[in-house]
């Protein structure tokens, strides 16, 4: 009896972890393999406790395997923040786990009793050194991140303004993030755009079809990061150009 507990238990976590972004794909006994070439630390975290500390060093890839966490990234002067809501399965930034900026860009706070699976970095180069696929799914998940950041930055300059606005929130936010939301007053935003507050409210007026949920003088939420992909999509240029898959959570 205790046996058969314990397969069920094992064919559980073994169907839990082939359901995380960056173990798509594998079979059954390649994740064998892997449970006993590494070690996984399964935590669990209350609502209100802090996941990751923004700018603490990034020595593990966490993913979220239950619940949901929030992520806040907060410029240097604290006075424009842009928060997503991460719900399991996903991982939490990373793309920052290797390079020469391995500090966590974000806070991750969870929202409900989450559970949350690391592994240390030493580990987890074994497992992408173990199977293509591992590495390829890192890789596209890296090489996406990368591609829509500098089209984001660089559409700062150029497009209409709906189409900036939704660029700098796709280049700040990861591809399932949810309940998006800039909190900045408005009169910085304009700054940050180079444009009239009138145009700015005229601009988010015309995009609650494609995903702005609310604005005011605080910020401006949005109801899905989906609808802002396929308002680019309208633009077959700049569809291209981002690189970015629209298959998303809406």
């Amino acid at each position: 009896m205790l046996l058969y507990k314990f397969n069920i238990y094992m064919s559980s976590m073994f169907d839990l972890l082939m359901e995380l972004p960056l173990f798509r794909g594998v079979s059954h006994d390649t994740m064998k393999n892997i449970v006993g070439m590494a070690k996984f630390h399964f935590l669990k975290y209350p609502e209100g406790a802090v996941v990751v500390k923004e700018n603490s060093p990034c020595t593990h890839i966490t993913f979220v395997i239950s619940g949901s966490v929030r992520l806040t990234t907060t410029n240097n002067n604290g006075r424009i923040s842009v928060s997503q809501t991460l719900r399991a399965p996903d991982v939490i930034a990373p793309d920052f786990l290797f390079g020469r900026a391995t500090n966590y860009p974000c806070r991750a706070v969870a929202l409900e009793p989450s559970g949350v699976l690391q592994i240390s970095k030493a580990d987890y180069i074994k497992i992408l050194n173990a199977d293509p696929v591992f590495m390829f799914n890192y890789l596209n998940i890296i090489s996406m991140n990368a591609q829509k950041s500098v089209v984001g930055l660089m559409s700062l300059t150029s497009g209409s303004l709906e189409e900036r606005i939704a660029f700098w929130v796709i280049a700040l936010t990861q591809p399932s993030g949810e309940n998006i939301a800039i909190e900045c007053p408005l009169r910085n935003l304009c700054a940050i755009w180079g444009v009239q507050r009138s145009a700015l409210v005229d601009a988010l007026t015309r995009m609650r079809d494609y995903g702005v949920e609310s604005f005011g003088p605080s910020g401006v939420v949005f109801s899905s990061r989906k609808k802002l992909l396929d308002m680019l999509q309208e633009h077959p240029e700049m569809g291209d150009s981002n690189g970015e898959n629209v298959d998303e959570k809406s």
